[in-house]
C-alpha cells in the first residue's frame, strides 16, 4: 500500500526547483530593485503603510493567505475523485500558476505605491474597469468571510480546547503589539516570550476548553450558556452558529483596528504555530516512514483503530466521483471543471492578490523581499495543501462521518495530523488539538484580513464621499457591518456544497482577472516584455472558471434547488431566496468578468501595436 511520503516526496521536489529556478527568473523579469524606495517607507503612516522586518511580514503574508481552503479543497477534492488527481493539481499547478500569480501582484503593486489590483486596471483600461474589478473583489471578500466564518465554526465545536487556545492567543497579538509599537521594547525577547506563550495556550486549552452552548462535549468543557438562546444552527449544531456570529463580530472588530495592535504582530505570531504545524507534519511523514513509524496512542476517534502512515482512501474515485464517499452526499460533480474550484487556494487563490496589493505591499521592506514573501509565501501555502492531503487520507473516511455535509469532515485533518505529529514522539492527546489550533489561527487572520479587504474595496469603490449615502458607505464601521450581515445571510441559508463551490469559483475568477492586470501591466511597461507567464495561466483559469460557475449556477442552483429537476428543490423561503441571490451573484460575476477580459485584451493589443501603453511612465523607473 503506497504511502504519504510520496505526497510529500512529489510536492517539496516540484516547489524546491520551481522556487530555485522560476522564482529566480521572475525577479529577474520584474526588475526587483532594493533601491527603490517601497511605499512602506515612502508613505509610512503608523497605520497601514508600516515597514515590517521580512520575518514578520512574511508571517503576516502566510498566515493572511493561509486559509481554511487549502486544507478544505484538497480534503474535499480527495474524497470526491481521489487523491491522486488532488495532489497532481497542487504539485504542478501551485508554481506554475498559483505562486507566478502571487509575485506578480505583488511585483505590480509595488511600482503603483502600494494600491490595488483594482487601481492598477484603472491605470491601463479606466475607472469603469477599475470599479467593475473593486466590485468583483468585494463579492469575493464577502463569500471568504462567509466561508471561513464557518469553518471556524466546525473547528472550535470540534475541539473546544482549540477555541480557548484561540482565544488566549489573539490576547497573546495584542500585548505583543503594544509590546513592540508602544513600548519599544526588544523584538527578540518579545518573540521569544510571546511564542513560548503561544504554545502554553495549547496546554491550557486542553485543560479547560471552552463552548458556547450546551453540547456532546470533552469532560470538563466550559459551557458559557445554559440554553441555545437565539444563536442560529449551522450544520445542525447551535454551537457552531454561535462561534459563526462571534467571528463575524471578532472580524469586524479587529479589521477596524490598526495594523500594529493586532494584524502585524498576531499574524507574526500565528506564523510560528503554522511552520510547526506544518513543517512538523512534513519532517513527521519523514522521520515516521523510515524512522518510528506512528506512535501506538495515534487511533480513529470512532472506531479504535490503529492508524499508520499508508494511504487507506483511494486514489481515483471515477471523473464524476460517483465511487467515493461523498457520492450520496453531493450533486453530480466532474472532475473538470469542478477539480479546479474545489481545490482553489491550495493552487491558486484570487484572494492573494487582495492580501498581496492590499496590506503586504504597502508593508514590504525592500524590493527583494518580494520573491521569498510573494511566491515563496504561495509554495508555502501548497505544503500545508499536501499536509491536508497526507491528514485526511490516513484517516478512512466514511459516510456516516459525514453525514452532515463536508463541513463536519474537517475535524479529520486536526486527527490526521495529529497522529501523523505521534511519529515525533508528540502524544496523540496534545497533538490533535494543537492541529486544530493551526487549522483556527489561519482560519482567524484569514477572516479577519478578508474584512479588512473588503472595507478597502468599498473605501475605493466611493472615492471621495459626495453624497450621505457615499458617506455612510465609506465609514468603516458601516462597511464592515455590511460584509458581515451579507456573510451570515449566506451561511444562514444555503448549502455547503452549492457555498464552497461558489466561493471556489469566484476565487478562481478572480486570479485569473488579477493576472489579467499583471499581464497588462506588462504589455504596457515594454513592448518586448514577454505575456507568456502570466498570459497562459490567466487564459486557462478563466476558462475553467467561467464553465465551472456555470455549471454551480445552472445545474446545482437553478435545476436543482430551485426547479427540483438534478435534485431535491428548497421548499421553504429563506433558502429560496438565498439560492436565488447566489444565483443573481454568478451572474453579475460572470458579466464583470467577460467585460473585464475584453477590456484588458484590447488594451494589451493596443499596447503591443503602439508601444506607448501609459504603464510605460509609471511603471518603469529606470
Amino acid at each position: 500500500m503506497a504511502g504519504v511520503i510520496w505526497i510529500v516526496a512529489l510536492v517539496l521536489t516540484t516547489f524546491t526547483v520551481a522556487y530555485i529556478g522560476y522564482g529566480r527568473y521572475l525577479s529577474q523579469f520584474v526588475g526587483l530593485d532594493d533601491s527603490r524606495e517601497t511605499p512602506a517607507h515612502k508613505y509610512q503612516d503608523g497605520q497601514e503603510y508600516v515597514p515590517a522586518k521580512k520575518p514578520v511580514l512574511l508571517g503576516h503574508h502566510y498566515s493572511s493567505i493561509a486559509g481554511g481552503a487549502p486544507v478544505v479543497g484538497p480534503i474535499t477534492a480527495a474524497l470526491v475523485w481521489g487523491w491522486v488527481p488532488a495532489v497532481l493539481w497542487v504539485a504542478i499547478g501551485n508554481p506554475l500558476m498559483g505562486a507566478v500569480h502571487d509575485f506578480v501582484s505583488l511585483s505590480s503593486s509595488l511600482r503603483h505605491e502600494g494600491k490595488s489590483i483594482g487601481y492598477i486596471i484603472g491605470e491601463y483600461v479606466g475607472e469603469r474597469g477599475k470599479d467593475m474589478l473593486l466590485w468583483f473583489a468585494f463579492l469575493l471578500t464577502i463569500l471568504v468571510v462567509a466561508v471561513f466564518a464557518l469553518v471556524i465554526g466546525v473547528v472550535l465545536n470540534a475541539f473546544p480546547s482549540a477555541a480557548t487556545a484561540s482565544l488566549l492567543y489573539v490576547t497573546l497579538a495584542v500585548v505583543f503589539g503594544i509590546w513592540l509599537y508602544q513600548l519599544g521594547l526588544p523584538f527578540s525577547v518579545g518573540t521569544v516570550v510571546f511564542v513560548t506563550g503561544v504554545f502554553v495556550s495549547v496546554w491550557v486549552g486542553i485543560q479547560y476548553p471552552l463552548a458556547i452552548v450546551p453540547g456532546d462535549y470533552p469532560d470538563g468543557t466550559i459551557v458559557l450558556f445554559d440554553s441555545a438562546l437565539f444563536f442560529p444552527e449551522l450544520l445542525g449544531s447551535a454551537n457552531i452558529g454561535a462561534w459563526v456570529l462571534a467571528m463575524l463580530l471578532y472580524g469586524a472588530a479587529a479589521s477596524i483596528l490598526p495594523v500594529w495592535m493586532l494584524l502585524q504582530p498576531r499574524d507574526y505570531l500565528s506564523s510560528f504555530l503554522l511552520y510547526t504545524g506544518v513543517g512538523g507534519s512534513l519532517l513527521a511523514v519523514i522521520v515516521g516512514t523510515f524512522v518510528t513509524g506512528m506512535g501506538s496512542d495515534a487511533v480513529h476517534p470512532d472506531t479504535g483503530s490503529q492508524l499508520s502512515l499508508d494511504i487507506s482512501t483511494g486514489a481515483w474515485y471515477g471523473f464524476l466521483g460517483q465511487g467515493g464517499p461523498l457520492a450520496e452526499l453531493i450533486p453530480l460533480m466532474p472532475l473538470f471543471p469542478l477539480l479546479f474550484l474545489t481545490i482553489a487556494c491550495g493552487t491558486i487563490s484570487g484572494f492573494h492578490s487582495l492580501v498581496s496589493s492590499g496590506t503586504t505591499s504597502k508593508q514590504l521592506n525592500k524590493e527583494t523581499d518580494a520573491k521569498l514573501i510573494g511566491y515563496g509565501g504561495m509554495l508555502a501555502e501548497g505544503l500545508l495543501a499536501a499536509v491536508a492531503l497526507c491528514a485526511v487520507t490516513v484517516v478512512a473516511i466514511t459516510p456516516a462521518e459525514t453525514a452532515g455535509g463536508i463541513g463536519l469532515a474537517l475535524p479529520n485533518f486536526a486527527t490526521g495530523g495529529g497522529a501523523i505529529l505521534t511519529s515525533l514522539g508528540i502524544p496523540m492527546e496534545y497533538a490533535a488539538p494543537f492541529m486544530a489550533l493551526v487549522l483556527a489561527s489561519f482560519l482567524l487572520t484569514s477572516m479577519d484580513t478578508a474584512v479588512r479587504l473588503g472595507r478597502y474595496m468599498l473605501e475605493e469603490i466611493v472615492g471621495t464621499p459626495e453624497t450621505p449615502v457615499e458617506e455612510y458607505a465609506a465609514n468603516r464601521y458601516v462597511n464592515t457591518s455590511i460584509i458581515a450581515v451579507v456573510a451570515f445571510f449566506l451561511l444562514g441559508s444555503g448549502r455547503w456544497e452549492d457555498l464552497w463551490t461558489l466561493f471556489g469559483g469566484a476565487n478562481q475568477l478572480l486570479a485569473s482577472l488579477a493576472l489579467l492586470a499583471g499581464t497588462v501591466w506588462l504589455a504596457n511597461w515594454s513592448k518586448s516584455k514577454q505575456l507568456v507567464s502570466t498570459g497562459v495561466p490567466m487564459a486557462l483559469m478563466g476558462f475553467i472558471t467561467l464553465i465551472g460557475l456555470s455549471w454551480v449556477g445552472l445545474y446545482q442552483i437553478l435545476a436543482g434547488r430551485l426547479l427540483g429537476m438534478t435534485a431535491e428543490a428548497e421548499t421553504e423561503l429563506i433558502p429560496q431566496l438565498s439560492a436565488v441571490v447566489q444565483l443573481v451573484i454568478i451572474a453579475v460575476l460572470i458579466w464583470l468578468a467577460l467585460s473585464l477580459f475584453k477590456i484588458g485584451y484590447d488594451n494589451i493589443q493596443s499596447a503591443r501595436r503602439t508601444g506607448d501603453g501609459v504603464a510605460a511612465v509609471s511603471s518603469d523607473d529606470d
